[in-house]
Protein backbone atom coordinates (compact mmCIF):
# COMPACT_ATOMS: atom_id res chain seq x y z
CA UNK A 1 0.00 0.00 0.00
CA UNK A 2 1.74 3.11 -1.22
CA UNK A 3 2.61 5.50 1.56
CA UNK A 4 0.70 3.34 4.03
CA UNK A 5 -2.52 5.01 2.90
CA UNK A 6 -5.80 3.16 3.04
CA UNK A 7 -6.96 2.36 -0.49
CA UNK A 8 -9.91 4.26 -1.95
CA UNK A 9 -12.34 1.35 -1.52
CA UNK A 10 -11.47 1.16 2.17
CA UNK A 11 -12.06 4.87 2.68
CA UNK A 12 -15.36 4.67 0.81
CA UNK A 13 -16.46 1.76 2.99
CA UNK A 14 -15.75 3.69 6.19
CA UNK A 15 -17.80 6.69 5.05
CA UNK A 16 -20.68 4.47 3.91
CA UNK A 17 -20.66 2.43 7.12
CA UNK A 18 -20.83 5.62 9.20
CA UNK A 19 -23.66 6.92 7.03
CA UNK A 20 -25.59 3.71 7.64
CA UNK A 21 -24.85 3.92 11.34
CA UNK A 22 -26.66 7.27 11.28
CA UNK A 23 -29.88 5.29 11.71
CA UNK A 24 -29.35 5.78 15.47
CA UNK A 25 -29.56 9.60 15.25
CA UNK A 26 -33.35 9.96 15.52
CA UNK A 27 -33.66 7.54 18.49
CA UNK A 28 -30.84 9.41 20.24
CA UNK A 29 -32.67 12.70 19.73
CA UNK A 30 -35.87 11.14 21.09
CA UNK A 31 -33.97 9.87 24.13
CA UNK A 32 -32.45 13.30 24.72
CA UNK A 33 -35.95 14.75 24.60
CA UNK A 34 -37.14 12.42 27.35
CA UNK A 35 -38.44 9.39 25.49
CA UNK A 36 -36.63 6.76 27.55
CA UNK A 37 -38.42 3.90 25.75
CA UNK A 38 -36.83 5.20 22.55
CA UNK A 39 -35.92 2.08 20.85
CA UNK A 40 -38.19 -0.79 20.44
CA UNK A 41 -41.09 1.56 19.75
CA UNK A 42 -38.97 3.33 17.18
CA UNK A 43 -38.25 0.11 15.27
CA UNK A 44 -41.75 -1.35 15.55
CA UNK A 45 -44.27 1.49 15.36
CA UNK A 46 -45.35 2.84 11.97
CA UNK A 47 -43.69 6.29 12.27
CA UNK A 48 -40.44 4.62 13.29
CA UNK A 49 -40.53 2.22 10.36
CA UNK A 50 -41.24 5.09 7.98
CA UNK A 51 -38.38 7.12 9.45
CA UNK A 52 -35.93 4.23 9.02
CA UNK A 53 -37.04 3.61 5.43
CA UNK A 54 -36.76 7.30 4.60
CA UNK A 55 -33.29 7.50 6.13
CA UNK A 56 -32.13 4.48 4.13
CA UNK A 57 -33.64 5.88 0.92
CA UNK A 58 -31.96 9.26 1.43
CA UNK A 59 -28.60 7.69 2.23
CA UNK A 60 -28.84 5.37 -0.77
CA UNK A 61 -29.67 8.32 -3.00
CA UNK A 62 -26.67 10.18 -1.60
CA UNK A 63 -24.38 7.22 -2.30
CA UNK A 64 -25.75 6.94 -5.85
CA UNK A 65 -25.03 10.61 -6.45
CA UNK A 66 -21.45 10.33 -5.19
CA UNK A 67 -20.32 6.90 -6.37
CA UNK A 68 -20.89 4.72 -9.39
CA UNK A 69 -19.95 1.26 -10.60
CA UNK A 70 -17.66 -0.79 -8.31
CA UNK A 71 -17.37 1.96 -5.69
CA UNK A 72 -21.15 2.15 -5.31
CA UNK A 73 -21.27 -1.63 -4.82
CA UNK A 74 -18.73 -1.28 -2.01
CA UNK A 75 -20.57 1.68 -0.49
CA UNK A 76 -24.03 0.10 -0.51
CA UNK A 77 -22.76 -3.06 1.20
CA UNK A 78 -20.87 -1.11 3.85
CA UNK A 79 -23.91 1.13 4.36
CA UNK A 80 -26.18 -1.91 4.77
CA UNK A 81 -23.83 -3.28 7.44
CA UNK A 82 -23.78 0.13 9.12
CA UNK A 83 -27.58 0.23 9.21
CA UNK A 84 -27.66 -3.31 10.65
CA UNK A 85 -25.10 -2.36 13.30
CA UNK A 86 -27.10 0.76 14.15
CA UNK A 87 -30.37 -1.17 14.49
CA UNK A 88 -28.52 -3.68 16.64
CA UNK A 89 -27.37 -0.87 18.92
CA UNK A 90 -30.92 0.43 19.15
CA UNK A 91 -32.20 -2.98 20.26
CA UNK A 92 -29.23 -3.53 22.59
CA UNK A 93 -30.01 -0.42 24.62
CA UNK A 94 -33.78 -0.77 24.60
CA UNK A 95 -36.03 -2.05 27.34
CA UNK A 96 -37.16 -5.11 25.41
CA UNK A 97 -36.72 -8.87 25.42
CA UNK A 98 -35.01 -8.55 22.02
CA UNK A 99 -31.82 -7.14 23.55
CA UNK A 100 -29.73 -10.24 22.85
CA UNK A 101 -30.78 -10.22 19.21
CA UNK A 102 -29.49 -6.65 19.10
CA UNK A 103 -26.12 -7.92 20.34
CA UNK A 104 -26.22 -10.52 17.59
CA UNK A 105 -26.97 -7.94 14.88
CA UNK A 106 -24.04 -5.80 16.03
CA UNK A 107 -21.72 -8.82 16.16
CA UNK A 108 -22.70 -10.12 12.73
CA UNK A 109 -22.51 -6.79 10.91
CA UNK A 110 -19.25 -5.76 12.61
CA UNK A 111 -17.64 -9.09 11.74
CA UNK A 112 -18.48 -8.81 8.05
CA UNK A 113 -17.60 -5.14 7.74
CA UNK A 114 -14.23 -5.48 9.46
CA UNK A 115 -13.38 -8.48 7.26
CA UNK A 116 -13.48 -6.05 4.33
CA UNK A 117 -11.82 -3.14 6.11
CA UNK A 118 -8.91 -5.17 7.50
CA UNK A 119 -8.35 -6.76 4.09
CA UNK A 120 -8.22 -3.25 2.60
CA UNK A 121 -5.53 -2.39 5.14
CA UNK A 122 -3.32 -5.49 4.95
CA UNK A 123 -3.78 -6.86 1.44
CA UNK A 124 -5.51 -4.43 -0.94
CA UNK A 125 -4.43 -6.47 -3.97
CA UNK A 126 -6.80 -9.26 -2.92
CA UNK A 127 -9.63 -6.85 -2.01
CA UNK A 128 -12.98 -7.48 -3.69
CA UNK A 129 -16.68 -7.46 -2.88
CA UNK A 130 -16.21 -11.05 -1.73
CA UNK A 131 -14.02 -9.70 1.10
CA UNK A 132 -17.22 -8.76 2.94
CA UNK A 133 -17.92 -12.53 3.12
CA UNK A 134 -21.62 -11.75 2.69
CA UNK A 135 -21.81 -14.39 -0.05
CA UNK A 136 -19.46 -16.82 1.67
CA UNK A 137 -21.46 -19.91 0.67
CA UNK A 138 -25.01 -21.24 0.40
CA UNK A 139 -24.38 -23.26 3.55
CA UNK A 140 -23.29 -20.16 5.46
CA UNK A 141 -26.44 -18.30 4.40
CA UNK A 142 -28.69 -21.22 5.34
CA UNK A 143 -26.99 -21.45 8.73
CA UNK A 144 -27.61 -17.76 9.40
CA UNK A 145 -31.27 -17.94 8.34
CA UNK A 146 -31.75 -21.08 10.45
CA UNK A 147 -30.47 -19.28 13.54
CA UNK A 148 -32.89 -16.39 12.96
CA UNK A 149 -35.79 -18.80 12.54
CA UNK A 150 -34.88 -20.80 15.64
CA UNK A 151 -34.56 -17.65 17.74
CA UNK A 152 -37.94 -16.32 16.56
CA UNK A 153 -39.83 -19.61 16.96
CA UNK A 154 -38.42 -20.31 20.41
CA UNK A 155 -38.99 -16.72 21.50
CA UNK A 156 -42.66 -17.05 20.60
CA UNK A 157 -43.14 -20.55 22.04
CA UNK A 158 -40.52 -20.84 24.82
CA UNK A 159 -39.68 -17.25 25.76
CA UNK A 160 -38.05 -18.14 29.07
CA UNK A 161 -35.07 -19.88 27.45
CA UNK A 162 -34.26 -16.63 25.64
CA UNK A 163 -33.79 -14.77 28.92
CA UNK A 164 -30.76 -16.66 30.24
CA UNK A 165 -28.68 -13.51 30.59
CA UNK A 166 -25.62 -15.29 32.00
CA UNK A 167 -25.52 -17.62 28.98
CA UNK A 168 -25.91 -14.74 26.54
CA UNK A 169 -23.03 -12.95 28.28
CA UNK A 170 -20.86 -16.05 27.85
CA UNK A 171 -21.75 -16.04 24.14
CA UNK A 172 -20.98 -12.33 23.88
CA UNK A 173 -17.56 -12.88 25.46
CA UNK A 174 -16.85 -15.70 22.98
CA UNK A 175 -17.91 -13.45 20.10
CA UNK A 176 -15.71 -10.55 21.20
CA UNK A 177 -12.66 -12.71 21.88
CA UNK A 178 -13.14 -14.80 18.74
CA UNK A 179 -13.45 -11.81 16.44
CA UNK A 180 -10.53 -10.05 18.15
CA UNK A 181 -8.34 -13.14 17.65
CA UNK A 182 -9.31 -13.42 13.98
CA UNK A 183 -8.56 -9.78 13.25
CA UNK A 184 -5.27 -10.00 15.20
CA UNK A 185 -4.35 -12.97 13.01
CA UNK A 186 -5.18 -11.06 9.83
CA UNK A 187 -3.16 -8.02 10.92
CA UNK A 188 -0.21 -10.18 11.99
CA UNK A 189 -0.19 -12.10 8.71
CA UNK A 190 -0.44 -8.89 6.71
CA UNK A 191 -0.21 -9.41 2.95
CA UNK A 192 0.19 -13.15 3.52
CA UNK A 193 -3.47 -13.35 4.55
CA UNK A 194 -6.09 -14.19 1.93
CA UNK A 195 -9.70 -15.31 2.23
CA UNK A 196 -9.02 -17.87 -0.50
CA UNK A 197 -6.58 -20.72 0.08
CA UNK A 198 -3.60 -20.09 -2.20
CA UNK A 199 -2.25 -22.97 -4.27
CA UNK A 200 0.68 -21.03 -5.72
CA UNK A 201 3.33 -19.26 -3.69
CA UNK A 202 3.75 -15.55 -4.36
CA UNK A 203 7.15 -13.91 -4.02
CA UNK A 204 5.89 -11.94 -1.02
CA UNK A 205 4.74 -15.05 0.87
CA UNK A 206 6.59 -15.72 4.11
CA UNK A 207 5.94 -18.18 6.91
CA UNK A 208 4.37 -16.22 9.79
CA UNK A 209 5.16 -17.73 13.20
CA UNK A 210 5.14 -14.75 15.55
CA UNK A 211 2.36 -12.95 17.44
CA UNK A 212 -0.82 -15.00 17.73
CA UNK A 213 0.72 -17.51 15.30
CA UNK A 214 3.14 -18.54 18.04
CA UNK A 215 0.14 -19.85 20.01
CA UNK A 216 -2.00 -21.33 17.21
CA UNK A 217 -1.09 -22.43 13.68
CA UNK A 218 -4.46 -21.19 12.41
CA UNK A 219 -5.55 -18.36 14.73
CA UNK A 220 -7.95 -16.84 12.18
CA UNK A 221 -9.84 -20.13 12.02
CA UNK A 222 -9.77 -20.53 15.80
CA UNK A 223 -11.27 -17.04 16.16
CA UNK A 224 -13.94 -17.66 13.53
CA UNK A 225 -14.81 -21.07 15.04
CA UNK A 226 -15.50 -19.68 18.52
CA UNK A 227 -17.10 -16.52 17.13
CA UNK A 228 -19.67 -18.55 15.17
CA UNK A 229 -20.56 -20.79 18.11
CA UNK A 230 -20.63 -17.76 20.41
CA UNK A 231 -23.30 -16.07 18.28
CA UNK A 232 -25.65 -18.99 18.93
CA UNK A 233 -24.85 -19.19 22.64
CA UNK A 234 -25.59 -15.46 22.77
CA UNK A 235 -29.00 -16.12 21.18
CA UNK A 236 -29.63 -19.14 23.46
CA UNK A 237 -30.31 -21.27 20.37
CA UNK A 238 -29.83 -24.87 21.60
CA UNK A 239 -30.35 -26.53 18.21
CA UNK A 240 -28.03 -24.17 16.37
CA UNK A 241 -25.37 -24.34 19.10
CA UNK A 242 -25.00 -28.06 18.34
CA UNK A 243 -25.40 -27.65 14.57
CA UNK A 244 -22.92 -24.74 14.33
CA UNK A 245 -20.35 -26.62 16.41
CA UNK A 246 -20.51 -29.72 14.21
CA UNK A 247 -20.66 -27.83 10.90
CA UNK A 248 -17.86 -25.40 11.84
CA UNK A 249 -15.64 -28.21 13.09
CA UNK A 250 -16.05 -30.17 9.86
CA UNK A 251 -15.50 -27.10 7.70
CA UNK A 252 -12.31 -26.04 9.44
CA UNK A 253 -10.92 -29.59 9.57
CA UNK A 254 -11.20 -29.82 5.78
CA UNK A 255 -10.01 -26.24 5.27
CA UNK A 256 -6.92 -26.72 7.46
CA UNK A 257 -5.93 -29.93 5.68
CA UNK A 258 -6.28 -28.21 2.30
CA UNK A 259 -4.30 -25.19 3.44
CA UNK A 260 -1.53 -27.19 5.06
CA UNK A 261 -0.92 -29.09 1.84
CA UNK A 262 -0.11 -25.76 0.21
CA UNK A 263 1.94 -24.54 3.18
CA UNK A 264 4.12 -27.65 3.17
CA UNK A 265 4.57 -27.21 -0.57
CA UNK A 266 5.52 -23.56 -0.07
CA UNK A 267 7.79 -23.81 2.97
CA UNK A 268 8.79 -27.49 3.12
CA UNK A 269 10.74 -28.40 6.26
CA UNK A 270 10.26 -24.98 7.84
CA UNK A 271 6.51 -25.54 8.03
CA UNK A 272 6.90 -29.15 9.20
CA UNK A 273 9.06 -27.98 12.12
CA UNK A 274 6.57 -25.21 12.95
CA UNK A 275 3.68 -27.68 12.71
CA UNK A 276 5.33 -29.95 15.28
CA UNK A 277 5.82 -27.10 17.74
CA UNK A 278 2.44 -25.33 17.51
CA UNK A 279 -1.05 -26.83 17.53
CA UNK A 280 -3.88 -25.81 15.21
CA UNK A 281 -5.77 -24.36 18.18
CA UNK A 282 -8.97 -26.21 17.29
CA UNK A 283 -10.20 -29.20 19.34
CA UNK A 284 -9.40 -32.63 17.86
CA UNK A 285 -8.01 -31.14 14.65
CA UNK A 286 -4.32 -31.84 14.10
CA UNK A 287 -4.08 -30.91 10.45
CA UNK A 288 -2.56 -32.94 7.66
CA UNK A 289 -0.34 -35.83 8.70
CA UNK A 290 3.33 -35.64 7.75
CA UNK A 291 5.48 -38.76 7.65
Amino acid sequence: MAGNKLVLEGRVSIKAFILGLGVVIIPLIRTYCGHIDWVFDYLTDTPGKIAVCLQIAVVNGLLLSIYSGPLYKVAVRACFLGVTFGCGLILSFSQTTWTHFGWYMCSLSFFHYTEYLVTAIINPRSLSLDSFLLNHSVEYTLAAVSSWLEFTVEKLTLPDIKQLNWLSCVGLLMVLCGDALRKAAMLTAGSNFNHIVQNEKAQSHVLVTDGVYSYFRHPSYVGWFYWSIGTQIMLCNPVCIVAYTIASWRFFRERIEEEELSLIHFFAEDYVVYKKKVSTGLPFISGIRVN
